[in-house]
């Protein structure tokens, strides 16, 4: 009797796995087909029914996983989001050289917006100070984010400035609001399919960035 207790357990812990898996598994599907209409029609003219619509399901089926469109797109955007500050922070606390602090993080970030393609492209164009009163607590954490990753570079910048790696052409919050607009603004023109790979892409502005201000690196008519 004990024995048979024991395999019955076994199954509901079994069926209970699989079903949270099933309900993860459906959840990501949803976030992608989410993801494809947000970039179709825009956030603001995206609803819970075009998702639907998108998959060939029910309203009602769609939302025993998400409440709202602002919840399926709030959740996505927080995770890479997160994953992106962690990775920046791992880079800039590392023990390479800025030179290859900056260029591991320029490329890195490139290849987030490939793979998540076209989410924080979605997000960059979203103003965060214009959400609604139920998004503010959300909004502000992704401010958050976004400081915190923009420390990540700031910090990398200021590392080359004291060991003499990187010239101060401007101040280094400066520096790191041109570095990042410069990786941002491939929204206007990014395309996995049919740009360079988000690789190259970002090898291309390591390049550019790390050229223009190493040290010892001489601009026509400077006469330092």
């Amino acid at each position: 009797m004990a024995k048979q207790s024991s395999l019955i357990g076994k199954r509901r812990v079994a069926a209970g796995t699989d079903a949270r898996e099933s309900y993860v598994a459906r959840r990501q599907e949803i976030s992608e087909a989410a993801v494809r209409v947000f970039h179709r029609l825009g956030f603001s003219a995206a609803s819970v029914s075009a998702v639907a619509a998108e998959l060939g399901i029910d309203r009602a089926t769609l939302y025993y996983y998400f409440s709202s469109k602002e919840q399926m797109f709030d959740e996505i955007v927080r995770s890479v989001l997160e994953r992106n500050d962690t990775l920046a922070r791992t880079i800039a606390d590392s023990v390479m050289s800025p030179q290859r602090k900056m260029r591991e993080l320029v490329i890195a970030l490139m290849q987030s917006y490939s793979e998540n393609y076209p989410l924080l492209y979605i997000y960059i164009r979203e103003d965060l100070a214009h959400v609604s009163d139920k998004r503010s607590a959300w909004s502000s954490d992704m401010r958050a984010l976004n400081r915190s990753i923009e420390q990540s570079v700031i910090d990398i910048l200021e590392q080359g400035f004291a060991a003499g790696s990187f010239r101060k052409v401007g101040s280094s919050r400066t520096m790191a609001y041109g570095i990042l607009g410069m990786i941002n603004w491939s929204h206007r023109w990014f395309k996995p399919d049919k740009s360079e790979p988000a690789e190259e892409v970002g090898k291309v502005f390591a390049e550019m960035i790390i050229n223009g201000i190493e040290a010892g690196y001489l601009v026509k008519g400077d006469v330092r």
